[in-house]
């Protein structure tokens, strides 16, 4: 049973987005194309695909002090020269544990295609820790692919900002704990962008569909967002099942698909959508807000813009597992656990700009930085989230048919 809501205005919102991010295990896909029934079955496991119950692997920590830790691009602080990440080069020094950090997390459904099968059997996926989004880690959860936690390895979960407890997948919290919540709207090349359209920035989706942008728009493989957004301009609360209907969703993808299809959207990734607004590819697309403070800080400069669209952005979250045949989890806890102190998690905060889930962190950025503490898209607002808005929880059927229908567009694309 779900926990009650807090009193705190963010904590309420942050708690409904937590609680929103579910999901139920699947069942056979039926009526898609054959190429589209491939791709969605690679990323919703069916039902029944674990018939025991998994064992964890033993764990080596106390004799191997290493870690290897799966996560997405642009998601860690890093040096001047790009070439270490200062906070996690600080833990190394202070367990002895060394990590090596890997970005191999680039779409959630092509990431999980690719470790689906070790998942299954309890095998080593090559990652003791990895951060995919809620839903998906809902499902890892839910089909007992993941360890639990041991409590007494990571005190600093007590500094878990409470919104993120009573989730009906893991409702304490036992066997994944968030990593940075996600706020995903519209990211712009400030000065292609005005030198195309005239306008300063964009403030709505249609803005995206302007003629002077065609072939220039990149949107995310990500569903939830991409789709999202534009269910979004169309006037559908994501948030409910009544507005949020199998005939809401199949309208918006028509018209996602056109847009493909006549050239409008030339880019559709996971987070290599940077390198398209990097290299002038794309001038406007649908991004995730954190990202585009890290390609200004690596093409040292103000070029790119993040705004909310009028009709809203969407709200997710990436959480830490660790995989049933991960052999070093008590390492793994002694990450998590640093990460949750407030000093480090404020650090790291400033440098990647995603919300922190890590109560006292805001008071930390305050000593760092006090128009840091006041950032909206790190230290959201009751107010700013109110502009946020979280994909509903789908079921099993429609969890397939959703997927299929998107993912057929993007193998025509």
């Amino acid at each position: 049973m779900n926990k009650p809501l807090p009193e705190d205005p963010m904590m309420r919102d942050l708690v409904k987005m937590a609680r929103r991010h579910q999901m139920t295990r699947r069942t056979a896909l039926a009526g898609a194309g054959a190429a589209a029934t491939t791709l969605a079955l690679a990323a919703c496991s069916p039902a029944g695909s674990t018939s025991t119950a998994l064992t964890p692997a033993v764990d080596v920590s106390d004799s191997e002090k290493t870690l290897v830790w799966h996560n997405w691009p642009a998601y860690m602080d890093e040096s001047e020269d790009g070439k270490t990440y200062p906070t996690l080069a600080r833990f190394e020094e202070q367990s002895g544990i060394k990590v090596e950090y890997k970005i191999e997390i680039d779409d959630n459904n092509s990431y999980y295609g690719k470790v689906k099968d070790q998942l299954a059997l309890g095998q080593d996926i090559g990652a003791d820790i990895a951060c995919p989004t809620e839903w998906l880690v809902a499902r890892l959860v839910n089909l007992g692919y993941v360890q639990t936690f041991d409590a007494a390895n990571i005190p600093n979960k007590a500094n878990l900002a409470p919104a993120y407890l009573g989730n009906s997948f893991d409702p304490n919290r036992e066997k994944s704990l968030p990593w940075q919540g996600i706020l995903s709207g519209i990211g712009y090349n400030k000065k292609a962008y005005k030198a195309a359209t005239g306008k300063d920035a964009p403030t709505t989706m249609s803005d995206l569909w302007a003629p002077e942008l065609k072939g220039r728009v990149g949107v995310l493989s990500e569903m939830r967002d991409t789709i999202g957004l534009i269910l979004l301009e169309q006037g559908i609360d994501i948030t409910s099942d009544s507005s949020l209907t199998l005939d809401a969703f199949m309208n918006a993808l028509d018209f996602f698909e056109g847009k493909v299809t006549d050239g409008q959207i030339a880019k559709i990734k996971g987070n290599s959508y940077l390198e398209d607004l990097k290299n002038g590819d794309t001038i406007a697309a649908v991004a995730w807000s954190g990202d585009i403070t890290v390609i200004n800080a690596e093409t040292d400069s103000d070029n790119f813009g993040f705004v909310f669209p009028e009709s809203g952005a969407t709200i997710s979250a990436d959480s830490f597992v660790v995989p049933m045949g991960a052999t070093h989890k008590k390492n793994a806890e002694a990450l998590i656990n640093y990460y949750y102190d407030p000093v480090n998690a404020a650090e790291l905060a400033a440098w990647v700009n995603y919300v922190t889930p890590v109560v006292g962190a805001k008071e930390e950025a305050v000593k760092l930085d006090p128009a840091l503490a006041e950032n909206q898209l790190i230290f959201p607002s009751a107010e700013t989230l109110a502009k946020t808005h979280a994909f509903r929880a789908l079921s099993g059927s429609e969890e397939q048919k959703f997927t299929a229908a998107f993912q057929k567009i993007l193998l025509g694309a």
